[in-house]
């Protein structure tokens, strides 16, 4: 039976909750205090650091003589601009969040997007208002390079003591889930297999029916009936309410909405009617009625394709440079162990649908694709001998890097897959065309995370698509960086 609106009580929580909240809240801050002020002097002296470093260059190599002979002293004013514009950028980019405060990975990237910007506006400025005395290019980056360093070996050690001496989880936020979905089932399980999360689920409750869509898995405690939701507000302190089941009428969700605002709850709703892109909703007006759909994701920015393009080229260039030789060496074995054809060429599905041939170093015999195109598979018989070692390492598609420098692939982005399985794939996959929004790479988030060659396609999707959504330069590197040492399913 569905309880209407007036149903729930409004009687307020227990001053014990509100005092747990206030100790939280009060411990939280001083953690950001922590955090701010150690990041405050470690990229000082990571700026002090530049300073020795640029005026010992100077030294040896006899450049800009007169600039380094000066006192540190005279760089005083250097540092402190230095510091307090790292400081606001910082928090620009969240690293002063709860949600991101002991979790390294973001943290990490958070500290690569906030340096790179920091070098660039401090460049800009110290031209722009004739910095007296002057700074150098080389100042900056040995500054940013040094701040990076001892920023985020500080931001790993504070994490390391919070997760440790349990202050993790006196930070966490107390998470109540009305109903249940495949939604909510994926996040229930990415929160309790992260200690350093920053969400703690309490439990569950039905929907305002009083059934779930889809039963919860047994770890996850079954906390009562929907009508009960005030007693288990007092008893259990709940910070979030999330609803995952959007079947109860308009009345009870505003009904519950509005008793989270009275009692300062926070009130959460999993979209279920967006399955796919979802970082990319947003709220707008029409004629004075809000509306949520999904708007542009980051690649959708001319300003963000102009800065991706403008790596893969520059990273085409120096990767033919650097993978002539490889080429030539890989190329010579593979035709000594079978002759003909050294590069390979496959028609692949590039962005918005466009068909190109990618190029690789061939790693199996003439014929094996007899029987139509396959994907590859562990212990594959149709396998060179070289094969299996250019392929776990990657060489076998270093000529791909002509398909970025021609504007086909890029270095980074869901990989493409063979022609023939596309058309299966999108009818037998939810949403899996959705990754040709962007153009093919030779490395992705997939395939960093071992998701390559006979592997779980949905899941291998999942995490294309989040690369769509979360999309940033830094990621991008994160990416290619890993993945000179992710070699899992690479056969």
């Amino acid at each position: 039976m569905t309880a209407p609106p007036a149903n729930i009580d409004m009687q307020p929580a227990v001053p014990k909750a509100d005092g747990v909240r206030r100790r939280s809240a009060f411990l939280l801050d001083a953690i950001i205090i922590v955090a701010g002020f150690g990041d405050v002097l470690f990229f000082a002296m990571g700026l002090v650091l530049a300073f020795f470093a640029r005026r010992e260059l100077s030294l040896t190599f006899g450049n800009n003589l007169i600039e380094f002979h000066m006192p540190i002293s005279a760089y005083a004013g250097h540092f402190v601009f230095g510091t307090v514009l790292y400081l606001a950028l910082a928090s620009r980019y969240g690293m002063y969040s709860m949600q991101k405060i002991v979790r390294f990975r973001q943290i990490f990237i958070a500290a690569m997007n906030t340096i790179c910007l920091w070098a660039l506006v401090y460049l800009f400025l110290s031209l722009l208002f004739s910095f007296r005395p002057p700074i150098s290019r080389v100042y900056v980056t040995f500054g940013a390079i040094d701040g990076l360093a001892f920023v985020v070996l500080w931001r790993w050690l504070l994490g390391q003591v919070l997760v440790s001496s349990g202050m993790a989880r006196r930070l966490r936020q107390r998470l109540v889930i009305v109903g249940w979905n495949l939604e909510v089932d994926r996040l229930a399980r990415a929160i309790m297999n992260d200690a350093a999360h920053p969400y703690e689920i309490v439990g569950c409750l039905p929907s305002a029916r009083n059934e779930y869509r889809m039963s919860p898995p047994k770890d996850v405690r079954h906390m009562g009936d929907y009508q009960e939701i005030t007693e288990i507000h007092k008893r259990e302190q709940i910070d979030i309410i999330l609803i995952g089941d959007l079947d109860p009428n308009t009345r009870e969700i505003i009904a519950l909405c509005e008793f989270c605002q009275r009692e300062m709850i926070q009130f959460k709703v999993v979209p279920t009617y967006f399955q796919i892109l979802i970082s990319g909703l947003h709220l707008e007006t029409i004629s004075g009625v809000p509306v949520l759909g999904i708007a542009k994701l980051p690649l959708d920015s001319l300003l963000n394709r102009t800065i991706k393009r403008s790596l893969d080229i520059v990273g085409a260039i120096v990767g033919l440079i650097l993978a002539s030789p490889i080429i030539l060496i890989f190329g010579i074995i593979v035709y000594l162990e079978s002759p003909g054809p050294v590069i390979y060429r496959q028609d692949r599905m590039g962005r918005g649908g466009r068909l190109f041939k990618i190029c690789k170093i061939r790693s199996m015999c003439l014929d094996a694709e007899k029987d139509g195109a396959q994907r590859a598979i562990a212990n594959d018989s149709r396998r060179l001998r070289i094969g299996a070692f250019m392929r776990k390492w990657n060489i076998d598609e270093v000529p791909q890097f002509w398909n970025v420098l021609k504007g086909e692939m890029s270095l980074v982005g869901p990989r493409p897959e063979i022609l023939g399985l596309i058309e299966d794939l999108k009818d037998s996959i939810r949403h899996y065309n959705a990754r040709h929004n962007v153009k093919p790479g030779i490395t992705g988030w997939a395939q960093i995370h071992g998701l390559r060659g006979d592997t779980d396609l949905t899941e291998r999707l999942r995490y294309d698509l989040f690369y769509l959504e979360n999309w940033t330069p830094v990621l991008d590197i994160y990416i290619m960086l890993m993945t000179f040492r992710s070699h899992k399913n690479a056969y």
